[in-house]
C-alpha cells in the first residue's frame, strides 16, 4: 500500500484556515475589513481575553441578504469578484472568499444582519462553515459579527497563542491603523468591557491624527503632497523632532489598504539617517492612489504586501518628495525646562494653577473672586487669601477670568513662536559667540531675536568634517597623506579576507595599503583630512563596520564608515578661540544639513530671552 494519502475535506479546510487566521487580531482584521466593503460609517469592536474567548464586530453597513447568508461561510465565496479579470481591478479590501469560510472553520462563530430594505434581521450559528441554527429577529441596518472560542477545535494552534496582554496588544495595534487610515469612519473599541479608543469622522487629517496619535505626534509632522497622471501620494512625515525607537508608527496606505513595504521603509529612513539620533526610527502617514491595474495585492494571505508594476519610479517619486519636504522643515530643539518630575501624570503649566479648595470658604460674593481659597500646584502652598498668597509666594493671586486670559496670551504666544521658527542657517547668520561652558557647548546670542544657543562644538564641527570627507570621497577627489613611517597591521585570517573582499572601498576612502606577509598589511597612506590620526585605530574602525562579504548596499556601509571615520574633529575639553568658533559657524552654515552631527544628535539648541525670564519669576 503506498505511502501517499489524499487528505479528507475538513483537514484541508483547518489547514487553509491557518494561512488567513493566525491569531486574533487576524480575525479582527479581516472583519472590519468587511465592514469597510460594506460601506458602513461606524464600526464598533469588542473583545475579551485578547480575543481568544470573544471577538465581535458591528457595523451599520449594507447588510448580508437572507438568501446569501449560507453561501457567504463557503469557501471561495465573495460578493467582490465575477471573474478572473477582476483581480486586476481590485479596490475592496477584501476579495478571495476565504476569510467567514476559515474563521468559521476554527471557532464558533454567530452572525446578525439586516439589509436597508428586509422587514427584519437574520440572526444564524455557524459552525465548520455551515449553518446549523437561523431565526428571524429584530436587528437596525448592518452586521455583527461574534467569533467565540478560537481553535477549540485545534488545540496544538491554541497553545500557541500569546498571553492575553500580548494578544491584545496585536489586535489594538491593526486597529488603529485601521482606524488611522480611515478618518470618514467612526471607530468604538472596547477590551474586556473598557473603551480604549472612540474616534469621530473627521473632514480634517491632521486633527484625526492628533485625536488617535495625540498632540505631541500631530505637532511635529510635515505635509507633503504629489500627484501625476499615474498616481497620487499626499500624507504627513516627521520633522527632526519626532522619532521612535521601532517601526510601529511608520503608516503606508496603498488605495484605502495598510501595506507593509519594506522597500520604501528602509529608504524613507535613509534619508533621516544624520537628521535624527542612532537607532532611532522616523515616522509617516503616507497615502498612495493608483489605478489598481498597476498592482497586486494577491501576493499574500494577510494581503499586507503589495507589488508595483512602476515599482522605482513611485520609489524614486516617494524619496524625492520626502526629501524635499524634510530638508525645508529641519528646525533648532528648543530648550524645556521640566517641573514636578516626581508625579508623572500631572502635567504643571508655566503659570500658577488656582483652584478651590475647600467651598464653605469660598467668598460668597462672586465680584471678588480674588481672594477665593487657591492651591498653587507648583509650589505645593496653600493659602486663605490674596494677602497671605503674596506674603508668603511673592506672587500676586489672579482671579480665574485673569488666569484664563494669561493663559490664551501663552498659548497665542506659542502658537506665533512655532509658527516663526527659523532654520539652523539663518540663526547662524545672526549669532555671536560670547563664552563656551565645561569645554563642550558654544554660548552664542542672538541680540535682535532675544535668544541664544548652544552649540555643541563636537557634534558642529563633526558633521562639517563628515560632509566634507563625503563630497570628497563622491569626487573622488580625496587628499591623501603619505606616512613617514609606514603603519604595520596584524589581522586574523577573517579580517585579511574581510579586506581582500573590500580593498576597493578603503581604496576610495583614502588608505595606500598593501597585504604584507600572511596575516599582516603595511598602511603608507591615510585619508589627509584627518590630521595625524591613530592609524591602527582609524583602520580598524572601518574595517570592523564591514560585511565579510560584499553586498548591494554599498552606499549604506560607505556612509556607516564615514561617520566613525571623523575621528579627528573638535572634542569636548578642547580650547576654542573666538575666531575659530566664528570660523565653525560659517563652515556649518555650508553644510547641506548643519541640524544634526552625523550620529543624529543636534548641533544647537535654542533658549530664549522669556523662557529665562519664566525661570526667574520675571514674566508668567
Amino acid at each position: 500500500m503506498g505511502r501517499i494519502k489524499i487528505l479528507d475535506d475538513i483537514t484541508v479546510q483547518k489547514i487553509a484556515a491557518g494561512e488567513v487566521v493566525e491569531r486574533p487580531a487576524s480575525i479582527v482584521k479581516e472583519l472590519i475589513e468587511n465592514s469597510l466593503d460594506a460601506n458602513s460609517r461606524n464600526i464598533v469592536i469588542e473583545i475579551k481575553n485578547g480575543g481568544k474567548s470573544y471577538i465581535r464586530v458591528t457595523d451599520d453597513g449594507d447588510g448580508i441578504l437572507s438568501e446569501d447568508i449560507e453561501n457567504a461561510f463557503k469557501k471561495h465565496s465573495t460578493s467582490k469578484l465575477n471573474t478572473i479579470d477582476d483581480l486586476y481591478k481590485i479596490t475592496s479590501l477584501g476579495f478571495r472568499g476565504e476569510a467567514l469560510s476559515s474563521i468559521s472553520t476554527v471557532a464558533k462563530v454567530e452572525i446578525i444582519t439586516k439589509t436597508k430594505n428586509s422587514n427584519g434581521g437574520v440572526q444564524a450559528e455557524v459552525d465548520e462553515s455551515k449553518i446549523i441554527s437561523r431565526n428571524l429577529v429584530g436587528a437596525p441596518r448592518g452586521t455583527t459579527m461574534i467569533v467565540k472560542n478560537l481553535f477549540y477545535n485545534l488545540p496544538v494552534r491554541e497553545k500557541f497563542l500569546k498571553s492575553n496582554r500580548i494578544e491584545t496588544n496585536r489586535i489594538t495595534e491593526i486597529i488603529y491603523k485601521i482606524a488611522l487610515g480611515n478618518p470618514n469612519h467612526t471607530f468604538r473599541y472596547i477590551n474586556d468591557g473598557k473603551v480604549i479608543l472612540t474616534t469621530s469622522k473627521n473632514s480634517d487629517f491632521k486633527n484625526h491624527i492628533y485625536s488617535i496619535l495625540g498632540s505631541d505626534f500631530a505637532k511635529n509632522l510635515i505635509a507633503i503632497e504629489y500627484k501625476n497622471e499615474e498616481f497620487s501620494i499626499k500624507g504627513y512625515i516627521s520633522n527632526n523632532k519626532l522619532y521612535r525607537a521601532n517601526r510601529s508608527h511608520q503608516y503606508l496606505y496603498i488605495n484605502g489598504r495598510y501595506i507593509d513595504n519594506k522597500d520604501i521603509s528602509r529608504n524613507i529612513e535613509k534619508i533621516y539617517r544624520s537628521i535624527i539620533p542612532l537607532n532611532r526610527f522616523p515616522s509617516y502617514i503616507l497615502f498612495l492612489d493608483i489605478d489598481p491595474s498597476k498592482i497586486d495585492v494577491n501576493i499574500h494571505p494577510t494581503k499586507q504586501e503589495i507589488k508595483f508594476s512602476n515599482h522605482e519610479t513611485i520609489l524614486n517619486t516617494i524619496i524625492e518628495t520626502v526629501d524635499k519636504k524634510l530638508n525645508d522643515n529641519i528646525f533648532i530643539p528648543k530648550a524645556n525646562f521640566q517641573r514636578n518630575k516626581n508625579n508623572k501624570n500631572e502635567e504643571i503649566e508655566d503659570i500658577p494653577m488656582l483652584f478651590d479648595l475647600d467651598k464653605k470658604n469660598r467668598q460668597t460674593n462672586s465680584s471678588k473672586e480674588d481672594t477665593i481659597v487657591i492651591r498653587d500646584l507648583r509650589d505645593n502652598h496653600i493659602g486663605l487669601n490674596e494677602d497671605i498668597y503674596i506674603k508668603e509666594t511673592g506672587r500676586k493671586l489672579y482671579s480665574k477670568k485673569e488666569l484664563q486670559e494669561i493663559k490664551n496670551d501663552n498659548i497665542n504666544e506659542k502658537n506665533y513662536n512655532e509658527d516663526n521658527e527659523i532654520n539652523v542657517k539663518e540663526t547662524l547668520d545672526n549669532i555671536k559667540p560670547i563664552g563656551v561652558i565645561f569645554s563642550t557647548y558654544i554660548l552664542a546670542e542672538d541680540k535682535l531675536n532675544g535668544k541664544f544657543y548652544f552649540i555643541d562644538q563636537h557634534a558642529a564641527h563633526e558633521r562639517v568634517m563628515y560632509e566634507r570627507y563625503l563630497n570628497e570621497f563622491k569626487n573622488e577627489s580625496i587628499n591623501i597623506q603619505q606616512l613617514i613611517a609606514p603603519e604595520i597591521i596584524e589581522l586574523t585570517s577573517n579580517e585579511i579576507s574581510k579586506l581582500e573582499n573590500n580593498k576597493k572601498i578603503f581604496i576610495k576612502l583614502g588608505f595606500e595599503l598593501d597585504v604584507f606577509g600572511n596575516n599582516s598589511i603595511i598602511i603608507r597612506g591615510v585619508p589627509i583630512i584627518f590630521g595625524h590620526p591613530d592609524i591602527k585605530d582609524l583602520f580598524m574602525d572601518v574595517l570592523d563596520n564591514i560585511d565579510i562579504e560584499p553586498s548591494s548596499s554599498y552606499d549604506l556601509r560607505v556612509e556607516k564608515i564615514m561617520k566613525i571615520a571623523c575621528v579627528n574633529s573638535i572634542k569636548s575639553g578642547d580650547n576654542m578661540e573666538e575666531k575659530e568658533m566664528l570660523a565653525l559657524f560659517e563652515q556649518l552654515k555650508q553644510c547641506e544639513n548643519p541640524h544634526s552631527c552625523p550620529h543624529g544628535r543636534p548641533t544647537m539648541i535654542e533658549m530664549s530671552k522669556r523662557d529665562i525670564e519664566k525661570e526667574f519669576l520675571r514674566t508668567l
